[in-house]
Order: C-alpha cells, then sequence, then structure tokens
C-alpha cells in the first residue's frame, strides 16, 4: 500500500529547509518525470499541445516545453501569462531557445493539462471552462499535470473538468485523486519523485492506497485441521432470502468453515450452506442486515445480537433502531452512500445529503472513525473508503461491474467469512473488499453482464 496526502505543500516546504532543495529545483525534477513519462511511452508520436495557467502548475508545462523542445512539435499556449517569479524565469528560458507560445489551441497527438493542477478551489471563469471544454473534444492523448484542472484537494470534481487518460502526479500521491467524482477523469495515476526518494520526501500518514498486492486470501498452510478450525459464520436472513444465500456462498467460497443462515426455513437453499432458526452455539461471526427486511421484531434481534462475538452488519439493519445499540461491539459496517447520510443524520452527526457526501467524502468518513474509532466503516463506492481507530485506506479497484444487486451482500459474505476465521474487523475488511474488487476484475464478461455468481466463482483463483 501507498501513502495518500490531502495536501504536499509541507511536504514541499521540507524539501526546501531540511535538504535544501529548492522550489526552482524540484519543478525541474517535475518537469524531467513529465518528460520522461512522455518520451518512454509516447515518442512515435508528434506534436504536444502543453496548455499553461499563471501558477505553478502552469510553469511546471514551461518547463516540460523546454525539456521537449526538439523531440516532439511543440505548441505552447499560454492561457494567462504567469504570475509568480519561478514562472516568469521558465519563461523566459523557454523563450531563449525559441519556444514561441502559439496563440490558438488545436488538435495535438498529445495534450497536456497544466492549468491549475490542485490550486483551484472555485468554480473557474467561463473562458477556462470553455477552454476546458474545447480540451476535451480534441481526440490526442490527454495528460493531466499533477491533478486534473477543475478536481480540487477535496476530491470534488467542479462542473468543467480536464479528463485525463494519464495523470501524472508530483512528489506522492493525492487522497483526492481517488475521490468517487475523479474515478473518471484521472485516468491512470502515476507518481513522479522529486529529486529525493519517495521514502524521505514522505512523511508517516494515515491515509493508505491500497494494491493488488495487499491481497493476502486466506490459504491453509496447516493440514491438520477440520471444518471447526475455519469458524462458524451465521447469517440472519429476512424476508429476501436471496441477499443471505448470496452473503453464505460468497463466505463458504472463501474459507469458512460452516456457513448456517438464521431465520425461516428456506425451502431451496443451496446445498453447501446450513440453516437454523435459533444461532448456533459454535458461532465465531454473524452477519446481518443483507435482505432483512422486516421480519424480525426488536427484541428477537436483540437475542441474535447480544453475542460478545464479532459481527458485519449491513442494509436494512442501518434502518432498524438496534444497530445504534451495536455500534459499542467489535462491528464492520458496510453502508452503501445514502444508507452512511442516514446513518450520520440519526446520530446527528450530519444532516446531509447524497450529493454532499460523494463531494466530501474523506471528511465524513473522517467524521465518522473519529467519533466511533471501534467501529471498522466501508463505506462502498466507485473508491471504497475503509477506516477504524484513525486509520483510513482507499481501495482503488472497484469498477462499474460491481454496480448490480449483490455485490453488496458478496463484500458482507466475504467479511463474514474472514471474522469468522478469526481476522481482526479492519483486517477482514481490507481483505473483503480487495478479493470483491479484484474478482469482478479478473471476469472476462463484459462489464454489464458481471453477476454476483461470477464474482463468487472468481475468488477461487485469486
Amino acid at each position: 500500500m501507498q501513502n495518500l496526502f490531502y495536501e504536499v505543500d509541507s511536504l514541499d516546504k521540507r524539501c526546501y529547509s531540511e535538504f535544501h532543495l529548492s522550489e526552482d529545483i524540484l519543478m525541474e525534477h517535475a518537469a524531467n518525470g513529465m518528460a520522461l513519462y512522455i518520451k518512454e511511452h509516447y515518442a512515435e508520436l508528434d506534436s504536444i499541445l502543453i496548455v499553461c495557467g499563471a501558477g505553478n502548475n502552469g510553469a511546471d508545462g514551461i518547463t516540460l516545453a523546454r525539456l521537449l523542445h526538439k523531440s516532439f512539435t511543440i505548441k505552447l499556449y499560454l492561457h494567462k501569462e504567469p504570475s509568480s517569479e519561478i514562472g516568469k524565469a521558465q519563461l523566459q528560458r523557454a523563450l531563449a531557445l525559441g519556444i514561441k507560445p502559439v496563440s490558438e489551441i488545436s488538435d495535438s497527438d498529445i495534450i497536456v493539462d497544466a492549468l491549475f493542477g490542485s490550486g483551484l478551489n472555485r468554480e473557474m471563469d467561463q473562458k477556462s471552462s470553455s477552454l476546458l471544454e474545447q480540451l476535451n473534444i480534441f481526440n490526442g492523448i490527454k495528460i493531466a499535470c499533477d491533478m486534473p484542472s477543475g478536481l480540487n484537494k477535496e476530491g470534488h470534481l467542479f462542473e468543467h473538468a480536464f479528463m485525463a487518460d494519464v495523470t501524472l502526479t508530483m512528489g506522492a500521491l493525492k487522497r483526492a485523486l481517488y475521490s468517487d467524482k475523479a474515478k473518471d477523469s484521472v485516468g491512470c495515476i502515476h507518481q513522479l519523485d522529486l529529486g529525493l526518494a519517495r521514502e524521505i520526501y514522505e512523511t508517516p500518514n494515515n491515509w493508505k492506497l491500497l494494491e493488488q498486492s495487499d491481497l493476502k486470501p486466506p490459504f491453509r498452510k496447516k493440514q491438520n485441521t477440520n471444518k471447526g478450525s475455519f469458524g462458524h459464520l451465521s447469517i440472519i436472513h429476512g424476508e429476501k432470502e436471496g441477499a443471505g444465500i448470496i452473503a453464505g456462498l460468497s463466505a463458504s467460497s472463501y474459507g469458512a468453515g460452516l456457513v448456517t443462515l438464521v431465520g425461516e426455513k428456506i425451502n431451496a437453499l443451496n446445498y453447501a450452506l446450513m440453516q437454523d432458526e435459533i444461532l448456533p452455539t459454535n458461532t465465531t461471526a454473524i452477519a446481518c442486515g443483507m435482505g432483512l427486511g422486516k421480519s424480525f421484531q426488536r427484541e428477537r434481534l436483540s437475542k441474535l445480537l447480544c453475542h460478545n462475538i464479532p459481527m458485519v452488519l449491513d442494509a436494512d439493519l442501518f434502518y432498524h433502531s438496534i444497530f445504534y445499540d451495536l455500534l459499542h461491539k467489535d462491528v464492520i459496517i458496510t453502508p452503501h452512500p445514502k444508507e452512511f447520510v442516514h446513518i450520520l443524520k440519526t446520530l446527528n452527526l450530519a444532516d446531509i445529503s447524497v450529493a454532499q457526501l460523494q463531494d466530501n467524502r474523506f471528511k465524513y468518513a473522517e467524521l465518522f472513525t473519529h467519533k466511533f474509532p471501534q467501529v471498522t466503516l466501508i463505506l462502498k463506492g466507485a473508491n471504497t473508503i475503509i477506516s477504524s481507530e484513525n486509520k483510513f485506506f482507499v481501495n482503488p479497484l472497484g469498477s462499474s461491474a460491481l454496480a448490480k444487486g449483490g455485490s453488496g451482500d458478496i463484500l458482507a459474505g466475504l467479511c463474514g467469512a474472514l471474522l469468522a476465521q478469526g481476522y481482526s474487523c479492519l483486517d477482514s475488511a481490507i481483505q473483503a473488499s480487495l478479493a470483491q474488487t479484484l474478482s469482478a476484475k479478473s471476469i472476462k464478461k463484459n462489464s454489464y453482464a458481471l453477476l454476483p455468481q461470477d464474482i463468487i466463482e472468481g475468488l477461487a483463483w485469486l
């Protein structure tokens, strides 16, 4: 996993004060990193349009033009003249080489957005918006310098934003690049060093980006075992039996030794699952909420959920009064945005809309986790956020193929399977989220055709 930072200005300043690297040196390294990336990946192309704003993001673009001069046909477009001393100096250097800024933009093989980067904090003016609209229409490969213009530090995407194929971000990974809103605007993200090792540039941080290499499936290394060695997950099911069955099958496919559906009898239950009307005495984890409906009154649920064993809570349970009595326990909760908004409002933490949540997912995940640090939150989305005890993780591996009924039930089942096998809540949440998203990515189907059964079957090959 990698560090994620809300801002990197403080890291740059540390370079100036501790390592005696000037702003000019950092800018040269940033631009050189972009130049090397472009030469390595697009050497066969000819023309490059670099669109620059007035700030340091624009100065990065001007520096890039100088470094690529003679390697490509350079079209340097200054949306505004440089406002900083370093920007003016970089323009002077470019002009001295004979690079002449163009007065109009035109389509090119490569289009570099160096308008605003992370410096945008308000809606842009009409001229800038029109410029970005035109750039997005062009056919060339689109590269964002540091961050696509139109995306701010909070991860909010303004109405007009650059739609990059590649984002070359400087120094360290910015958290904003992994907001749900940013998912379709950043393209492939590549981090560039600024003249010193990443381990030196970065400082300890409590936000992390999950990667495929972080997946650790529950392989069985010990041979002298039996089904009881791998736990017993009890799934409390309700009106919508299918949700419980999906959760149960995913749990059984991810290592749980035993899985029992607790509730009314299901006549056509899959042979891999058991069922009971009461909680089995050897239960090691509970999953509740998927398809629960209104089948259970508070008294019955209280008896089922009063045990001091790990739980994963989902879906309908969030609208049941007993849910709020469980937040002091060792639990994982897996809300989607609408459910999380309801939770925040009921807890008097925030009264916001789903749209407001999606604009500030990081903020509200932090708000909840600081209030309930013992709860492990999985805030589902295009880039799922997982948090507990002031530790935060983003899983960027999700795809639109998972936007289908049953996906949440699979996630709950995976969490339950790992809890039953003795994983901590946080490790269960991280590993379950990775397993689900990576299984979905491995399925060789069109994105619209993925079924819950496909994901469950894909778990066998992670």
